[in-house]
């Protein structure tokens, strides 16, 4: 829950940049993971200062990072003070080492915070509401700031916290609106920016440890936290005891002892980066009582269903199922199910209400411990009932066009990826109904998941034909869209299935499709890839489509609605060619260097998509299969939680032989192309024989699941 680290960019998501000749100002509590768009958190902001103590605004450059997993540290160059940080789930060690003889501090500033403006009520950005600090004792301190807004538009939260420190100081002073009043202990909250500065005279050795707790609860909460889980001053210990809590999960992959350090790094910090978010806050929802658990942070599903969840259920089932009831609960409370939800308010949705494709795929893989009648309710939610109002917060958006026309019109923003989008999630939700005999809402919802086609419109555009196009609320297809009126004339796009209309002639948010072109999503159904194939022109003419896609540099790496897309060539039995696209993609844009991830993590969706494949799998959400590809290892083994083992052995893999020749599951031939979830958790050995060339029968025949045309019940 406690997620903290060094500030010196206001803008960045995180608060942190590389950059060096940015400065430090702070190391604060609660940070995202991975995001985009506006900023969040960056609450509770700490310093070690030596010399002058005029001025709240305190920062310095840095020098001698070192990051290893749960522990960070850096030596502030302006003061030539060392900073060290090792944290538990909901409190942090800090240890800091000064070089000064004489007077030394450490600032806690509560009007600190990332993405702050000037601008009121500005869009994704975080907006002061008030603070309030307690000089408790000559060791502790106490008190919260309270910020709204953010990427998610979200309401106020109230970060708690207390600091306790390992030496008495000898004087203090507090501020308030940067005047400092020596030895007032409270300031108490007006809607003012207040913090303390507390004055150290005679450390022992230079060095000073703090410890300090959050809590969203209260104060004495955040205390509570620092005495269950940090009870001593052991900086070590409290280090090892976090590493030995990821290894206890990374672990659960082993690869083979001579891969190589690049790839083993590539593969586990993806695995740390997808179990960063959402958070676990159970014991600490300041909104309702509940004895069951609480999750916040989803930033935002629509980025993690694809790869993120799948990987969780995988790893970590029983925090899958935590994560499905919190929703669950957050539906019964606040009305809907997150799409998105940061700073405990929901908000933002993207596209579609993605929190069915989750629940989805936890059901068709067995998960046990979810009241699935209940989250069907949540989900027939979603999708009968217009979310009103505040259409980004939650819910479907264009819900009354899509249910009354069978597609979202341009009357409404995002209606090209709404309407592909809900027809998935459509999808999910029969799958569901089905899996608990809801004949009603499976057979709504199974002829609702065709309403994709809707919007199928049989034109031309590169080569290939058929694309998702917009339509306005007259069934009439859009040729052209107003782009901007200059001098008094008005200007007009011709609308293609490459057009972008965002940011040049609408917002960011305010496009036909969110952040990617009609021939990304045209290829995004991924409940139906044998009817899209069809209406594609069929086999060969979809086997042109995807190289074109490819080549013509239509494919995007960094974003997530053409993360199955390299995939597809399981569909026309040609899972050579999806191995060839997946290692290209993988080796030109990922890499173990710091910038080796393409575009933000989202969330850790970037890094789950790389670790399933290279593993040699790809989870298609909601649905209980795994596309198998090359690996990049010569042996994975799954120790799954039940005390089973799957493994994964890419017999005779190098450079030169990356291609499956043949498979076998438990010591018999395996011709398939995917491989069902029952089938890796019931443990066993997957072998896959790898060759200069590509297999003339396996993956060929027997092609992936699609919707079945019967929809038998």
């Amino acid at each position: 829950m406690i997620k903290p680290g060094p500030d010196n960019d206001v803008h960045a998501n995180s608060g942190y940049s590389a950059d060096t000749t940015k400065a430090i100002y702070g190391f604060s509590q609660v940070h995202v993971s991975g995001t985009g768009g506006g900023a969040k958190y960056g609450n509770v902001s700490v310093m070690p200062i030596s010399g002058n103590f005029e001025s709240v605004k305190q920062e310095s450059f840095r020098d001698d990072e070192k990051v290893q997993l749960g522990y960070y540290a850096v030596r502030l160059k302006k003061w030539n003070i060392k900073t060290e940080i090792t944290t538990s789930d909901r409190a942090t060690f800090y240890k800091f080492k000064y070089s000064s003889e004489g007077k030394n501090a450490v600032k806690i500033d509560l009007g600190r915070y990332l993405d702050e403006t000037d601008i009121k009520n500005g869009r994704e950005t975080q907006q002061f509401v008030g603070s309030e600090v307690e000089v408790v004792s000559d060791t502790e301190v106490r008190g919260y700031t309270k910020v709204r807004g953010g990427w998610n538009n979200g309401s106020a939260y109230t970060v708690y916290f207390a600091a306790v420190f390992d030496q008495p100081f000898g004087s203090f002073s507090t501020w308030k609106q940067q005047t400092f009043f020596p030895n007032q202990a409270t300031q108490v909250d007006d809607g003012s920016k207040t913090g303390a500065m507390l004055f150290f005279n005679h450390l022992k050795n230079k060095s000073l440890n703090m410890k300090i707790g959050i809590s969203f609860i209260s104060s004495l909460k955040a205390k509570q936290n620092i005495n269950n889980e940090i009870p001593d001053w052991q900086f070590d210990k409290v280090l090892t005891e976090t590493q030995q809590k990821w290894d206890k999960i990374l672990q659960r992959v082993e690869v083979d002892k001579d891969a190589s350090p690049e790839k083993k790094m590539m593969l586990y910090t993806a695995l740390y980066h997808t179990m960063l978010m959402p958070v676990d806050r159970t014991g600490e929802n300041p909104l309702w009582e509940n004895d069951g658990p609480y999750y916040d942070d989803f930033y935002a599903i629509w980025d993690t269903y694809r790869s993120s969840s799948p990987l969780i259920t995988l790893l970590d089932p029983k925090r899958q199922v935590a994560i499905i009831n919190a929703l669950i609960d957050i539906y019964k409370h606040d009305g809907y199910m997150p799409d998105a939800r940061s700073g405990n308010c929901n908000g933002r949705t993207q596209g579609g209400s993605n929190a069915e494709i989750v629940i989805a795929d936890a059901f068709v893989k067995g998960l046990k411990g979810i009241n699935y009648k209940e989250a069907l309710n949540a989900m027939l939610k979603d999708a009968m009932y217009p979310p009103g109002g505040n259409e980004e917060k939650e819910g479907r958006g264009g819900l009354v066009d899509y249910n009354r026309l069978g597609y979202v019109s341009t009357d409404y923003v995002r209606s090209g990826n709404r309407t592909v989008e809900y027809s998935y999630d459509d999808y999910c939700l029969a799958m569901v109904a089905k899996g608990i005999k809801r004949k009603g809402e499976y057979w709504r919802f199974i002829k609702q998941s065709d309403n994709w086609q809707n919007l199928w419109r049989d034109i031309e555009n590169n080569g290939s034909r058929g694309f998702i196009m917009p339509k306005d609320a007259h069934g009439k297809w859009v040729d052209s869209i107003l782009c901007n009126v200059n001098n008094g004339r008005i200007n007009y796009l011709k609308y293609t299935p490459l057009s972008q209309d965002w940011p040049n002639c609408v917002c960011w948010w305010c496009g036909i499709f969110y952040e990617a072109s009609s021939w990304e999503y045209s290829l995004s159904i991924p409940h139906d890839v044998a009817t899209l194939i069809k209406k594609s022109g069929g086999n060969e003419a979809f086997l042109k489509r995807l190289n074109t896609f490819f080549d013509n540099g239509y494919y995007n790496v960094g974003n997530e609605p053409s993360f199955l897309s390299p995939d597809l060539y399981h569909w026309i039995g040609r899972p050579d060619l999806s191995n060839e696209r997946i290692h290209q993609i993988i080796d030109a844009n990922y890499s173990s260097k710091r910038d080796g991830i393409p575009g933000n993590d989202d969330s850790g969706a970037m890094s789950s998509w790389l670790a399933f494949h290279m593993m040699g799998l790809y989870p298609n959400a909601g649905q209980s299969y795994y596309l198998i590809n090359a690996p990049y290892f010569k042996e994975t083994t799954l120790h799954l939680p039940d005390g089973k083992d799957f493994t994964i052995k890419a017999k005779n893999l190098s450079d030169k032989n990356k291609y499956i020749k043949a498979v076998t599951l438990n010591g018999k031939p395996y011709e398939k192309a995917w491989i069902e979830h029952s089938d890796i958790i019931a443990g066993g050995t997957l072998v896959i024989e790898m060759g200069r060339t590509p297999s003339e029968t396996w993956g060929k025949n027997q092609l992936p699941p699609s919707k079945p045309d019967d929809n038998k019940i």
